[in-house]
């Protein structure tokens, strides 16, 4: 199948874009009010205070929902992939065995020996 005829991963976070986008206008409003309060006013107060620590908050708030954002991407991307893999792992296993004309054709997949480093005959078995 052509890589075009996908459907596009899952890309989640469009309400996490919408919160990002939030807190960075209350970041720059934040900033600029307390620009405005600072450059206005003679000594500390509440207001300048009150400013201070909204544009702090909202900017904190800001960078970490963009950094979680970011990991979704990655994630979602990652997990696209993986997917992708899985379905040509399976594709290819089924093709196998629908060309084989015996089952000895088919190379099953590696398992680990037993304790003795031999495998087990069927007679190995029965005792």
């Amino acid at each position: 199948m052509a890589e075009s005829d996908r459907q596009p991963p899952h890309r989640p976070g469009a309400v996490s874009v919408f919160f990002v986008a939030k807190a960075g206008v209350f970041a720059v409003a934040c900033w600029t009010w307390l620009l405005i309060a600072v450059l206005t006013g003679d000594e500390v107060t509440g207001v300048q205070l009150l400013a201070a620590t909204g544009a702090i908050t909202t900017t904190l708030v800001g960078v970490v929902l963009g950094a979680r954002l970011a990991l979704q991407r990655n994630a979602a991307l990652r997990h696209a992939e993986l997917k992708r893999l899985l379905v040509d792992i399976s594709w290819n296993a089924f093709a196998a065995a629908g060309d084989a004309e015996s089952s000895g054709t088919v190379v099953p997949f590696p398992t680990s020996p037993p304790d003795g480093g031999r495998t087990p005959s069927r007679t190995d078995r029965h005792r």
